[in-house]
């Protein structure tokens, strides 16, 4: 059976039905693969291909997204602590003792959180427009959620709730693309379905009202950074206002080795440079990788 086949699966996890895709060999190094808002494992179809014939490829869609579990938020505490909690005994169920991480945007503080606490497991850091510093953060972007994690008030999860409609999520998927046509609507249509289910929009605006939680966190992910000196490649769409480039490059404060690629796209860079992504970490994960 050819490795890069990509196999759909469910495992249980506190009574959680956590869905993922994996692919490649049982015995390759893994690369786990944490998606960000408001996506899924949906956008690692086409990155997974492109690496699982040297590397297992595991990538959840995190509670509350995707083809997971997503239980009503008053049973549920969505939390970015809770949902790496969750993660990190989904890596146990697996049997993942050692693992590189791909993060983007909500993947990262869900990622790094895994690194604080097991850091012996982490291998090597990708993060797309994953952020973990202060100036990462688009300032027009940020203004709402950033007035919402102050104080949580209607008038305050007005502009949020913004986001979770089909044209909020559209422009995440296109702004700061030079080519629009290049970005499937199969991506930004699936998404927003998801974001439509009965339930959703109270999931979101508790786990958006988290956020604030990261930034208390930036300090200890810079301490971990700089005492374990793991690999970190930073492949970043350089046209993103949600997590703009000056978070990528920031990352040289801590890992002054890390390797940082400002790419001409947006936010959601794979769905236009899938292919030159998976170069490069091809590349960096052949050179670095103890």
């Amino acid at each position: 059976m050819p490795t890069h086949r990509i196999h759909h699966r469910t495992v249980t996890v506190r009574g959680l039905d956590v869905y993922y895709r994996e692919a490649g060999p049982a015995d390759a190094p893994v690369l786990l693969l944490l998606h960000g808002f408001p996506s899924s494992s949906h956008m690692f179809r086409d990155l997974i291909p492109l690496l699982a014939d040297g590397y297992r490829v595991i990538a959840p869609d995190h509670i509350g997204f995707g083809r997971s579990a997503a239980p009503d938020a008053s049973v549920f505490r969505y939390t970015f602590d809770e949902l790496a909690a969750v993660t990190e005994e989904f890596t146990q169920l697996l049997g993942l003792e050692r693992y590189a991480l791909y993060i983007q945007d909500y993947g990262a503080p869900i990622g790094l959180r895994l690194a604080l606490a097991r850091p012996d497991r982490v291998t090597a850091v990708v993060t797309q427009n994953g952020n973990a510093y202060e100036e990462g953060l688009g300032a027009e972007a940020w203004a709402p959620v950033l007035a919402l994690i102050e104080r949580r008030t209607p008038e305050t999860e007005a502009p949020v709730r913004e986001i979770y409609t089909p044209d909020g999520v559209k422009w995440q998927y296109l702004h700061g693309v030079p080519d629009p046509s290049l970005v499937s609507p199969d991506a930004y249509e699936h998404d927003a379905a998801r974001l439509a289910r009965p339930g959703q929009t109270a999931i979101q605006l508790d786990l958006i009202s988290d956020y604030g939680s990261n930034f208390a966190l930036y300090p200890a992910f810079h301490a971990y950074f700089r005492e374990s000196r793991v690999p970190l490649l930073a492949v970043w769409g350089a046209h993103d206002e949600i997590f703009v480039p000056e978070g990528a490059l920031a990352f040289r404060r801590d890992l002054p080795e890390a390797e940082i690629h400002l790419l001409p796209t947006g936010h959601f860079a794979l769905e236009t440079h899938a292919d030159q992504i998976a170069s490069l970490m091809r590349d960096f994960l052949t050179r670095r990788l103890p």
